[in-house]
């Protein structure tokens, strides 16, 4: 039985986090993105700590994403995102603030320059 299955019918949040409703140490964001570390081995971890890391082998994923892959509340997910990055598991970043992005007007013009130069 999937851990979201387990969660919604048998398993209520608290147990899956061990009874804590802080991470550990790390705070997260909803559009914090969460990546996985690949040479990391997946013994041990419980079944929603395991989904997680899989998931976030295939790509970046915000915390968000990952709690809507997983079916569970955004707070126990960063519960559980905080015991992977504590345990080496996974890597988080802050998605790029809207202040650091390209203007776009400024990409359309390096394109326009571009397109010229071919």
């Amino acid at each position: 039985m999937s851990g979201a299955r387990r969660l919604k019918g048998l398993v209520r949040p608290y147990v899956v986090t061990d009874g804590r409703s802080h991470p550990s140490r790390n705070t997260f964001d909803l559009v914090t993105l969460v990546s996985a570390m690949p040479d990391r081995p997946l013994a041990g971890l419980s079944p929603e700590r395991r989904r997680i890391v899989e998931l976030c082998l295939l790509g970046a994923l915000s915390v968000a994403e990952v709690a809507g892959h997983l079916h569970l509340p955004v707070s126990v997910t960063k519960v559980l995102l905080g015991d992977l990055v504590d345990s080496g598991h996974i890597l988080t970043r802050a998605a790029v603030p809207r202040a650091a992005q390209p203007d776009s007007q400024l990409l359309r013009e390096v394109l326009h320059g571009l397109r010229a130069r071919l």
